[in-house]
């Protein structure tokens, strides 16, 4: 089925967007791994055949996206998404004093289904397809949180239902070193509700307590849905923060 995010691509695309995309590519196929530093400024210029202020604007771009690291004094990196990353770039939620600290996950349960059209549509899965679906609370200092569904390709993703005790806390780091699927960016949408029976149990609040709803789709390197995630999250303590630069 079509992209549901398609990249805009011009047909007059600037130089530097087509050498973004020429990394990238390295990047998908695995010439760079996840952690591994990349050549110079000065080799990639070379290797491409573009001047060395094309290929830092290429760079530029992909370190605005999270994609690159650069270090001072050392280089830039692909970027991997350990727990710092996944924290200050994918995890919104904060204290009253804008203090930010990663939950601890605990998986509730853990099994394959059929999706629903709806479902499958924002997974780029074909009608009726077999998801795997991730129930887990997530604890910030002790105390549930976030009451959160993970949806994904059974196909794909279908062996983790045999690791359920074994997920780790920050998934993405799993998506990227056990399946070579890379976590690029990602769409959000948040609205208040009310908590349902399940929240409720979940979270030690009672029914219709006012919660925030965060409802993601998880995007790879190619714009494609990778995950379907929906975390309904305590708000008595905490509040979504979303830092624009």
């Amino acid at each position: 089925m079509p992209d549901l995010f398609p990249p805009s691509q011009p047909l007059n695309e600037p130089l530097y967007i087509q050498v973004k995309r020429q990394i990238l590519d390295a990047i998908r196929d695995g010439r760079w791994k996840p952690g591994e530093m990349l050549p110079s400024e000065q080799q990639l210029a070379t290797e491409f055949s573009v001047s060395q202020g094309t290929l830092r604007k290429a760079i530029d771009d992909l370190v605005a996206q999270n994609l690159i690291i650069r270090q001072q004094g050392k280089g830039s990196f692909i970027a991997t998404h350990n727990t710092d990353h996944s924290l200050f770039y994918f995890f919104h939620l904060v204290d009253d004093q804008n203090r930010r600290e990663l939950p601890q996950s605990t998986v509730e349960k853990i099994r394959t289904r059929r999706g629903t059209s709806t479902e499958c549509n924002r997974l780029g899965l074909a009608s009726s397809s077999t998801i795997l679906e991730i129930r887990r609370v997530r604890n910030i200092g002790g105390s549930p949180v976030i009451n959160e569904t993970v949806l994904l390709s059974a196909t794909k993703f279908g062996d983790l239902k045999q690791r359920s005790e074994e997920l780790p806390n920050t998934l993405y780091q799993l998506y990227q070193e056990q399946y070579a699927t890379t976590v690029g960016s990602a769409v959000e949408g948040i609205r208040a509700v009310g908590a349902n029976e399940d929240d409720a149990q979940a979270l030690n609040i009672e029914i219709g307590t006012p919660i925030l709803e965060i409802d993601r789709v998880a995007l790879d390197l190619d714009r494609r849905p990778i995950e379907v995630r929906v975390s309904r999250c305590r708000t008595d303590n905490y509040k979504y923060l979303n830092v624009l630069e």
